[in-house]
């Protein structure tokens, strides 16, 4: 059962990270969408919009993989034996 769980915590991760990941560029190329068809901007609009896209995009990547190595830091100092967690 402790493998059926594991499996759906890294799946459900995984799955975290991917809508995550896209989520930005998506929303970025919407709003340069909305640009050109509004305003009548050119379709030069959306090449800024998917570097934004992307840049926020890495920056969601950056932040959690700080969360998980700092979880990871804290789970390897919580190891050692303490007053409650004697071995």
């Amino acid at each position: 059962m402790k493998e059926w769980t594991s499996l759906m915590k890294n799946l459900t991760l995984l799955t975290q990270f991917g809508l995550s990941f896209i989520t930005p560029l998506l929303m970025c190329l919407g709003i340069c969408w909305l640009l050109q068809t509004k305003t009548g901007a050119g379709a030069w609009v959306y090449i800024p919009g998917f570097f934004f896209g992307l840049g926020s995009s890495g920056m969601v990547a950056w932040k959690l993989y700080v969360s998980v190595t700092e979880k990871e830091k804290r789970r390897e100092k919580k190891k050692g034996i303490s007053f409650n967690n004697h071995e």
